[in-house]
């Protein structure tokens, strides 16, 4: 699997198998880390600093568009940076330590603008982490491998998504808030251990040209549906591979030139504009969940943070379960059908799940019945959801490459996998920061049942876009099927 030298492959400290425990384990934490604070925020807010509940709607919001903010405009500097710099183990160093700070001035909460600076520090130092952690594991792999890390790196970074809200309400609850935080300091406390063991192996060949003209070596946004994209663009490179080296002799002022041409020629393609409407849409429906369901789950059914932890579970194990399902319909159908029937069956359930709770319908409202609609709705929205996962990152690696199999020189020497992926990240990051401020205002002043309701309108639209311009083939997508 690993690229190691003879030298390097005696000492376990720079074996392959350390190196990817060390990069999957970097993005477990920083996607830990974003939902951790999910379920536990109001009591941060009204418990510890003594706010007004009337506000932590607003505060919630505002913890989670700023990871969103600072995500949009810290990963293009982070990734430009960390490419100058020879080893990846400094960069990690400096996130980690980042990170850290960051969380224990969250931790902390001595006023509300200490808890934001830190929340600021978390989300650059986390950006950082997340894209040196995928440079790092793409360095220590063999293409022919590296769908198959991925796919190992996609699980660990579903599991942090999952496992952060529900570890941290079942532990406030059942604990206290010092023991739930110590959980994630003790995740970081291993990060830096397993980051200190690594020794890097030197690269034979470490120029910029040569790191540029591989797409193996680049940054990745963060979503599971990047990760697939990557995937995807991995178990392609030997094809685009050879056309691309016989256009690596010059590289004076057309670069420039290339990369402008690059996002004139991507947005103003239509499948690519659906692509992004799915990327935005579903990251931002996420950060509103994240933003409006605990505090709507406690007015109205009066759950505890470890009840509202739980709900993300009834969103993520359909998904993950039935993720290789999906994989085999895109690879047998396309795209566009699956993706777009998801966005049509995604619209009632949004619908739903903004009725019980309320008097929209007779018999649904906040008794035990109200409770068991909603987790009806969750489960069914864990259920139809994994057929929107990813497709806009699916669709955008299949443009791009049906774009350079015409011309191998269109988007430069080096071809436009790097572009792609940090247009996809700053499209999945945006709605993140969208998330919140859409969902917190709607359900301050119209109710969280009418905040549902726009989602739904949203998801039909995006369903529209996907059934009129997604693709009804995937020529990017990974050969083997893998998800």
């Amino acid at each position: 699997m690993g690229t190691d030298s003879p030298t390097s492959a005696s000492s376990w400290r720079s074996s392959t198998l350390l190196v990817i425990f060390t990069a999957t384990l970097g993005l477990f934490t920083e996607n830990f880390l974003y939902g951790f604070v999910i379920p536990i925020m109001a009591y941060m807010f009204e418990v510890r600093l003594g706010q007004d509940p009337a506000y932590t709607q607003r505060y919630a919001s505002g913890m989670l568009f700023i990871m969103g903010f600072i995500c949009v405009f810290a990963a293009p500097v982070i990734g430009h940076f960390a490419d100058q710099t020879p080893s990846r183990r400094i960069p990690l160093l400096i996130s980690l330590v980042g990170c850290t700070a960051g969380t224990a001035l969250v931790a902390a909460t001595p006023n509300v603008y200490v808890v934001f600076i830190g929340r600021v520090i978390q989300g650059a130092a986390g950006t950082g982490a997340w894209i040196v952690s995928f440079a790092m594991l793409t360095d220590s792999i063999d293409k022919k491998h590296f769908g198959k890390t991925l796919g190992f790196a996609s699980s660990f970074v579903t599991a942090g998504v999952l496992t952060g809200p529900a570890v941290s309400g079942a532990l406030l609850e059942w604990l206290g808030y010092w023991p739930a935080w110590s959980v994630p300091f003790a995740l970081l406390a291993i990060d830096l251990v397993a980051r200190l063991l690594v020794v890097e192996v030197k690269k034979p060949q470490k120029s910029s040209a040569a790191d540029q003209r591989n797409p193996n070596g680049e940054e990745v946004g963060e979503s599971t549906g990047l990760l697939a994209a990557a995937e995807s663009s991995a178990n392609d490179d030997d094809d685009d591979e050879a056309p691309k080296q016989d256009h690596t002799t010059t590289t004076t002022s057309p670069p420039s030139k290339k990369s402008s041409a690059f996002y004139t020629i991507m947005l103003t393609n239509p499948s690519i504009l659906a692509a992004l409407a799915n990327i935005i849409t579903f990251s931002l429906i996420v950060a509103a969940f994240d933003a409006t369901f605990p505090l709507h789950l406690r007015q109205a059914f009066h759950w505890g943070p470890a009840a509202v932890g739980s709900i993300f579970l009834g969103i993520q194990i359909p998904a993950m379960l039935l993720a290789p399902l999906i994989g085999w319909l895109r690879d047998r159908v396309g795209l566009r059908w699956p993706t777009a029937l998801g966005w049509l069956l995604m619209a009632p359930v949004m619908w739903f799940l903004g009725v019980p709770g309320g008097s929209k319908l007779p018999g649904i409202d906040s008794d035990a019945r109200g409770e068991a609609a909603f987790v009806a709705g969750i489960i069914a929205l864990g259920l139809v959801s994994p057929l929107t996962r990813g497709s806009g990152g699916y669709q955008m690696v299949a443009t791009l490459r049906d774009l350079e199999a015409s011309d191998p020189a269109l988007f430069g020497p080096h071809g436009g996998s790097t572009r792609l992926f940090s247009l996809t990240e700053v499209a999945f990051s945006g709605g993140l920061m969208l998330g919140p401020i859409v969902g917190g205002f709607l359900s301050d002043t119209v109710g969280f049942y009418y905040m549902m309701c726009v989602l739904a309108v949203m998801c039909l639209a995006v369903s529209i876009t996907s059934a009129m311009f997604l693709t009804t083939t995937t020529k990017g997508r990974n050969r083997s099927g893998e998800v």
